[in-house]
């Protein structure tokens, strides 16, 4: 039987996002809980949250959920207490459309590693039959991490991509967070 797992990957470093006047930790758990959010609202999918050294993310979590303590995020996939086939995003894409993690899975019809890139170099999100081959290595912050992966790969389309989307890593970035998206309430809540 299909199991999914969507997890939401949550780092230290995305605290350097916060834009001047908003508590940087409040702001990364505004992103962290958007993000959660919307993975905990898809139907037919087991979310989890994944944490690099941020404490607290029991208090985002709804009832059930896993909230799991790794040291890197090199670490997300293996962490992953089961499931057949699994999406990590990045929890610094507060906005982030639904319908994409919809498009990964459908990408693992074709490929065993598929990429949703971010725009300005990265990645948003990775999706993976489990486990994850031996041959993958996927770094969230690698400029052209599809590139970085198809070397990896041995063999030809092992690597798929579905659209690509934005992170918030820096100040200027809130700019792209599209207002007229549904979703995002925390993170909006705490900008205005």
């Amino acid at each position: 039987m299909l199991t999914r797992v969507v997890a939401v990957l949550v780092t230290a470093g995305m605290t350097d996002a916060s834009p001047p006047g908003v508590d940087p930790e409040e702001f990364l758990l505004a992103m962290a809980e958007d993000t959660y959010e919307m993975v905990a609202g898809l139907e037919l999918v087991e979310p989890v949250i994944l944490s690099a050294g941020v404490p607290d993310l029991d208090d985002i979590a709804w009832p059930g959920t896993p909230v799991i303590s790794i040291t890197s995020p090199s670490e997300a996939f293996s962490a992953l207490p089961y499931g057949t086939e699994a999406v990590v995003i990045s929890a610094d894409a507060p906005d982030l459309p639904p319908l994409l993690v919809g498009k990964l899975f459908r990408e693992l019809g074709r490929a065993p590693i598929a990429v949703c890139p971010a725009e300005g170099g990265g990645a948003v999100a990775v999706a993976s039959r489990l486990p994850l081959p031996d041959w993958a290595v996927p770094d969230f912050d690698e400029p052209d991490v599809v590139a970085a992966l198809r070397r990896q790969a041995p063999g030809r389309r092992m690597v798929a991509t579905g659209p690509g989307w934005h992170r918030l890593r820096k100040p200027a970035d809130v700019a792209r967070l599209d207002p007229g998206l549904e979703g995002w309430d925390n993170t909006r809540a705490l900008l205005s």
